[in-house]
């Protein structure tokens, strides 16, 4: 997953049911602030016309990294001094991809970034569970099965009993034969794909 979703976004469902809470009189509402982030829900009325809705709760998001390498220090201030509701790490890029596509090709079970799991997560995962903090990352790079994999076993030895998600879908490689050829993104020609292809990712979200 080489990119950060840039929006926080409701399904319809969901929206639907916070319109079906509210009377026609009151205002429903879902805010979540990030700093100097809001993000509002609007919904669309039978008449056609659309309802703004002030701020009900507001979800607290803390952001400890934003690429492989920031500093270490985010992760604990958050933890202990944010009062999070969910806590954020960014840490690929493009190059970043390419650095963890060459590691899995050496050693299979690699392919994330492991001071995620043994820095910014191993000596906090009693304080983030005891919290109730949830943490969002894009950590797994080319291999976000064998993150997970590393993030239960440190779950385990700390005797905890913790959900670990993994999104995937955005590593192409396996559809390799059915691409021919690139559309460059800068003047709308068309590339053949280099014969060296080691890998390839799509930005999900």
């Amino acid at each position: 997953m080489s990119g950060f979703p840039r929006f926080l976004r409701l399904s319809r469902s969901a929206s639907e049911r916070l319109w079906r809470r509210g009377s026609a009189e009151k205002c429903v509402s879902l805010c979540f602030r990030a700093n100097f982030l809001r993000l509002g829900l609007a919904h669309q009325n039978s008449t056609g016309g659309s309802r703004c809705y002030s701020s009900c709760k507001t979800v607290r998001i803390g952001c400890a990294s934003g690429f492989w390498g920031d500093t270490t220090t985010s992760a604990p201030l958050l933890i202990y001094s944010g009062k999070l509701d969910f806590l954020v790490f960014d840490y690929l890029s493009e190059i970043t991809m390419s650095l963890l596509t060459a590691a899995r090709t050496k050693m299979p079970n690699l392919g994330y970034a492991p001071d995620f799991v043994q820095v910014a997560l191993a000596p906090y995962i009693n304080d983030i569970h005891r919290k109730g903090i949830r943490v969002v990352s894009n950590a797994g790079g080319v291999n976000p099965l064998a993150c997970a994999e590393a993030i239960q076993e440190v779950i385990k030895k700390a005797g905890l009993e913790l959900k670990v998600a993994v999104v995937t879908g955005d590593d192409l490689m396996p559809i390799r034969s059915l691409l021919s050829e690139v559309k460059m993104a800068d003047g709308g020609s068309r590339q053949p794909l280099p014969k060296s292809l080691h890998s390839m990712n799509a930005y999900l979200g």
